[in-house]
């Protein structure tokens, strides 16, 4: 990895100027006058050639250190500047009004210009529909939601069903005395929970595939379900999960960014499990991996990557839908480094079975929680 980094946008808010100044200050290594220089971001490939591209990566709120969702979205430029020698530069939005700020300020800028830029994270999506039309010359992607434009690439996944397949492997765990690590089940307690970030359709994907997989393995399993309202309050989501396991949850599944640090914490303190999602979060967030499971795991580093391999490649197609379930490997339960090797061998198998049926289409995941 490239060790020349800044970052021109770090957040906004208040310091949208500085912000702009710091995105036009050029590609020579400043961020401009009195920009905010933190140590992330690239200046591209050795020599006098030039980058094969620059991109522009938009984050989602929570920010990097996430050990989710940003990361890997982190992880597929980064590739992309070791493997195809790009450069780029991040920004770490506060709140979800800094979106347009941010993608306009990549938009704008002459010097340098941005081939791509990235937007990660659905609730980007409506300020990117209004740039994409102001800007309809400039090269956009966005994970998580589909904005219809020619210049927009959409890449949306399969959470549902690979949340279908850890859901599974929760309730068959749950239905049994297991212990590992630093947690074990209650012998009287069938009881599993989800915690959420931000509610919508996007996370209730999430949910509705989990509720549906602890149903196919056992309909009297009780399922609790909170969602805290941010993907940034570890203390939210160490409060709801902490009920959760006082009220008899066996294991929490959480897709709720930085949020499910605190699920982390709540099982480590109750002694019981949590199942991590994004990243392989046993290895994101290692403190944590004597009490999880398995992740979610989705491929975002993927569609980042081939994002800016299209755009190099000149065959970016805006206007289209991408679609990464778990027949594309967009998304794949991944046992824990730690405690994967406890779960039965049994559980293990039923969970490669379903999965394939799943890509089969002998089992239909719903979408929507409202319909599990």
């Amino acid at each position: 990895m490239s060790q020349r980094r800044r970052t021109f946008l770090s957040s906004v808010g208040t310091a949208t100027a500085i912000g702009v100044a710091g995105c036009l200050g050029g590609g020579d290594g400043s961020s401009g006058d009195g920009g905010d220089t933190d140590g992330n971001g690239s200046d591209g490939g050795d020599g006098d050639s030039g980058p094969a591209a620059r991109i522009g990566m938009v984050y989602a709120t929570g920010g990097l250190g996430d050990g989710s969702f940003n990361d890997q979205a982190q992880t597929g430029v980064i590739r992309a500047e070791e493997e195809l020698n790009i450069a780029y530069d991040e920004s770490q939005p506060e709140a979800v009004q800094d979106f347009a700020s941010l993608q306009q300020q990549y938009a704008q800028s002459s010097n340098p210009n941005y081939d791509l830029v990235c937007c990660i994270g659905f609730l980007q999506a409506d300020a990117l529909t209004e740039n994409a039309s102001q800007y309809p010359e400039q090269n956009f992607m966005i994970v998580d939601s589909t904005v219809d434009a020619d210049n927009v690439g959409s890449y949306v996944f399969g959470e549902h069903q690979g949340s279908f397949l850890v859901g599974l492997m929760a309730a068959r765990l749950s239905s049994q005395d297991f212990s590992a690590g630093a947690g074990s089940t209650q012998s009287d307690s069938t009881n599993v929970g989800f915690v959420g970030g931000v509610e919508g359709d996007l996370i209730g994907r999430f949910e509705a595939g989990y509720k549906a997989g602890v149903k196919h393995a056992n309909e009297d399993i009780d399922i609790q379900t909170a969602y805290v309202g941010d993907f940034n309050d570890p203390s939210g989501g160490q409060e709801a999960a902490l009920s959760m396991y006082n009220s008899g949850a066996d294991i929490v599944y959480h897709a709720a960014g930085n949020t499910g640090t605190g699920v982390f914490r709540a099982a480590q303190e109750a002694g019981r499990f949590a199942i991590g999602v994004d990243r392989d979060q046993s290895v994101t967030k290692e403190n944590f991996s004597d009490i999880i499971l398995a992740s979610m795991v989705k491929r975002v580093d993927n569609a980042v990557y081939t994002s800016i391999e299209s755009v190099i490649n000149d065959n970016f197609e805006g206007g289209t839908v991408n679609t990464l379930g778990l027949e594309q490997n967009g998304v794949e339960a991944v046992y824990g480094q730690q405690l994967g090797s406890e779960i039965p061998q049994a559980v293990k198998d039923e969970v490669s079975e379903v999965r394939q049926s799943i890509i089969d289409g002998d089992i239909s995941v719903p979408t929507d929680p409202g319909n599990v």
